[in-house]
């Protein structure tokens, strides 16, 4: 399968769709006004230390306090390093602490720190504070791992103390490339310990590349075919980037100066639409339902219009099929993540639950993230859980519904009106008001007029006062006033 990469960028944002064999897989987004924080390296400030959460709240210059918890406390120097040391014997108010951030803030919770520094080449990734070699997991030959891990120590300079854990990139990779890798991460270390001698707190050290950069460096495998991207300026920082990182990639990056806008070309911008619904069609007739809560994640698979070429099992165990290669493609898309709950349709066929369960694993092999995949709970449920890297593409593009708040539902016009007419009746035995005027939307007055308008002279008559309605276009079905006259 090929892949292609496209890059749309504009002064406010930056946009990247990961296509294969002609289908987007992934969508990537950073806003200039809000850039992801991940890998950021600041001098912080420790504000708060909690003893009873083993944890502390430490300044970065940032809207809220980043969050360390004493197991993401990195010292090679004892006692500090040892086991079981207490954070507020490790930590002190007012203390200034080199931190790194491992997790964007999401929803109220602040950013996630690290004091382990760890910095990302195209190869490898450095750890300057401890002398480790390790090999990505993806690299599962045992005999490739060892000879990866001699190769580069016979690369490593003499007097170099910290270690390294070499990407999958990094298997087919030349000496030289692993040696460019090497100085560059030393040198850029060297410069960010350097602006750290006479940092004050809370101060950003060291920022991660740009989005588009990041691609090019993490994205790009042997089968990508090309990165087009839409912007000279880009075009031109990608080619130096690859010039010198990646000189392999180089002559892949092409420059896209085509009339028609890149993503309306390769039909990305109706893909953000489909990711952004809560109904998701399949091929076959059947479709998925995506709810995305706080706490978790629910999808829910339907057989719709589609009937099976001979029994209904056999429509259920097609539906699960399409679905199970769907669910997969949307969690990358949507970038969903913690605990996510599938609800597939019951099959009483124990063969066919392997079969989809297995064709889920297939479909999932593709993701990057670190995840987790249960079978099927008693009640036929397939829990697993994502790695939460990043907000949600929901999250990122959208906001809560103004009408609704959230909940995806408004209150009738119909119960609307009942509402009013109790606040009526509460502010009559409260208030010896003359008059009483309801400003409503014009669905709720409409219904006072018509429907109910014997609700509303009832009333009237009841606390032997006038009222009078009063359409207010402005409003929303749910929001009225009642005005004492």
């Amino acid at each position: 399968m090929s892949d292609d990469i496209l890059i749309n960028v504009t002064p406010q944002e930056t946009r990247v769709a990961i296509l294969v064999s002609g289908s987007v897989q992934e969508l990537l987004v950073e806003r200039t006004a809000s850039r992801g924080l991940v890998g950021n390296i600041y001098m912080g400030r420790v504000a708060r230390v909690l003893p009873g959460m083993q944890s502390a709240f430490v300044e970065i210059g940032l809207e809220r306090a980043a969050f360390l918890h004493v197991a993401d406390i990195f010292e090679y120097g004892k006692p500090n390093g040892e086991p079981g040391v207490p954070i507020e014997k490790i930590l002190a108010q007012g203390q200034p602490l080199l931190v790194q951030v491992i997790k964007d803030p999401l929803g109220s919770k602040g950013a996630r720190l690290s004091t382990q520094i760890s910095i990302a080449g195209r190869l490898l990734v450095y750890l300057p504070q401890d002398p480790h070699i390790g090999i990505s997991q993806k690299i599962e030959d045992e005999a490739e791992r060892q000879l990866l891990r001699e190769k580069l120590r016979q690369l490593l300079p003499a007097d170099e103390r910290g270690g390294f854990i070499v990407r999958t990139l990094a298997e087919t990779a030349r000496d030289d490339e692993l040696s460019t890798d090497i100085d560059y991460l030393r040198n850029l270390w060297h410069d960010i310990r350097e602006r750290s001698l006479g940092a004050k707190p809370p101060q950003l050290l060291h920022q991660d590349l740009l989005l588009a950069q990041r691609v090019l460096r993490d994205m790009v495998t042997p089968d990508t075919q090309s990165v087009l991207v839409d912007s000279r300026e880009t075009f031109q920082k990608l080619t130096a980037f690859a010039e010198r990182y990646m000189p392999a990639v180089h002559g892949r990056i092409e420059h896209y100066t085509g009339e028609r806008p890149l993503f309306d070309l390769h039909g990305v911008e109706d893909e953000i639409e489909k990711a952004l619904s809560r109904r998701v069609d399949l091929k076959s007739g059947g479709y998925l339902i995506i709810d995305q809560t706080e706490a978790l994640t629910t999808i829910d698979v339907n057989t719709g219009g589609f009937v099976g070429s001979r029994n209904f099992d056999d429509t259920i165990f097609k539906t699960n099929l399409e679905a199970a290669q769907a669910i997969a493609r949307h969690l990358r898309l949507r970038n969903l993540g913690g605990i996510i709950i599938l609800d597939f349709i019951d099959m009483e066929n124990a063969e066919h639950r392997e079969a989809v369960l297995e064709e889920l694993r297939r479909a999932l092999s593709r993701d990057r993230t670190r995840m987790t995949l249960n079978g099927f709970t008693q009640l036929g449920l397939v829990e697993m859980t994502r790695k939460r890297t990043r907000e949600s593409l929901a999250h990122v593009l959208c906001e809560s519904c103004p009408t609704c708040g959230g909940r995806g539902e408004v209150k009738t016009a119909r119960t609307v009106c009942y509402e009013i007419l109790r606040e009526i009746l509460r502010e009559a035995k409260a208030f010896n008001a003359r008059e009483y005027r309801v400003l409503a939307s014009r669905q709720v007055i409409e219904l006072f007029q018509e429907e109910e308008s014997s609700s509303l002279a009832m009333l009237s008559d009841f606390i032997g006062k006038p009222v009078s309605v009063q359409v207010e276009t402005d409003y929303a079905q749910e929001q009225f006033d009642i005005v004492l006259m």
